[in-house]
Parts: C-alpha cells; sequence; structure tokens
C-alpha cells in the first residue's frame, strides 16, 4: 500500500473514533449536566429560561468534533505548523478570557447551586453573617440580598457565604 493511502485510512479512522469519543462525552457531559439540574436551577432562581443544559453537550461535542478533524487533516499532511500556531494562540486568548471573565461568577454560582441544593437557608430567614445581620430578602445563583434592621440592603456574593459560618435565627 502507498504511504498516502495508509495515512488516508487513519485519517478516516481518526475521524469515526472522534464520531464515536463525541457522542460518548456529549452523554457523559449530558448526564452530569442533568445531575446538576442546571436548567431547573438557573428558571427558578435567575429566572433565566435558556437551555444550557442542551447547549454546554452540544458545545462539548462540537469540540471533539473539530479537535478529530485537525487530527485527521494533520495525518493526510494539510495542517501546516502556521494553523496549529495560529489555533494554539486563539485557543489560549480564548481560554484566558474565559478565565478572566468568570472568575468571581463561577465560584458564586458553584456556591449558589449548593447552598440551593442543601437549602442552608431561605428568603424571609434572619441570618447572622460576620458583621452582617439581617432577613434574607432574596437568593439566586451570584448572590443573597439581606435587609438590616437599618431597612439597608446588602448583597453577599455566595462564594462568601459558602465559606462563612452563618447563624440562623428564628
Amino acid at each position: 500500500m502507498p504511504f498516502e493511502l495508509i495515512n488516508l485510512l487513519t485519517a478516516l479512522i481518526i475521524l469515526f473514533i472522534g464520531v464515536g469519543a463525541a457522542t460518548l462525552t456529549s452523554k457523559i457531559v449530558k448526564k452530569v449536566i442533568h445531575e446538576l439540574e442546571i436548567d431547573r436551577v438557573l428558571r427558578e432562581q435567575a429566572g433565566v429560561r435558556i437551555p444550557a443544559e442542551e447547549f454546554i453537550t452540544r458545545f462539548s461535542r462540537y469540540v471533539v468534533y473539530f479537535i478529530a478533524i485537525i487530527m485527521a487533516l494533520n495525518q493526510i499532511g494539510l495542517t501546516t505548523t502556521l494553523l496549529q500556531i495560529i489555533l494554539v494562540i486563539v485557543f489560549a486568548i480564548i481560554v484566558i478570557f474565559i478565565i478572566l471573565a468568570f472568575k468571581d461568577f463561577v465560584p458564586n454560582v458553584v456556591a449558589g447551586f449548593m447552598i440551593y441544593r442543601k437549602n442552608r437557608f431561605k428568603e424571609g430567614d434572619y441570618i447572622k453573617v460576620k458583621d452582617i445581620e439581617g432577613k434574607v430578602v432574596h437568593v439566586n445563583l451570584v448572590e443573597t440580598r439581606i435587609k438590616t434592621k437599618g431597612k439597608d440592603i446588602v448583597y453577599i456574593p455566595n462564594s462568601m457565604l459558602s465559606r462563612e459560618i452563618i447563624r440562623i435565627k428564628n
């Protein structure tokens, strides 16, 4: 067999494996995301009606497709070093952007999920966190609003609430 034919067959095998890996990855991601009940929590807590579960599942599938296509093209010699460098730079920029954009948001959302799932406190409870004391008027995925005795509204990030000792008074 000529060398080019072997490379072409290898590229096709890579594509078939990539399709299978993408399907498997999307099923695993969907199961994990479904367990976290992201769509329901976003709808109930943030009032947002977006299909986050479906979006994240499809995104993970397309990332695996993209990787398989690049590997297959590389196998048959259609990618160049310049293309690979550009892809790495674009990927690094996207990763840096995501990290900077969500560095405070993600811990607050994760803490919001934990507060919601464990039902640590709810609206109407009177709580004390550090030196802040008051009635919980609203809890969402990112923050909790507390109305103090002086009628001030204090916004507390959920990540802070998950790290601190909270005293609930009746």
